[in-house]
């Protein structure tokens, strides 16, 4: 199952570049992540220092 960075997302970007197939980037409000791409690592929520990216 994909990670989904949820409403917390404080946009502080620590987790853009922790992200081994390049699947997160900058949206307008929130940092996002293509579901598309994402190969469930979880290497963006150990970084995270609001827990937003979790399992959809």
């Amino acid at each position: 199952m994909a990670y989904f960075i949820h409403d917390a997302c404080i946009s502080c970007g620590a987790c853009e570049p922790e992200c081994p197939v390049s699947c997160i980037s900058a949206g307008d409000e929130k940092y996002v992540i293509d579901a598309s791409i994402c190969i469930e690592c979880g290497a963006c929520n150990s970084v995270c220092p609001v827990d937003a990216p979790q399992p959809e």
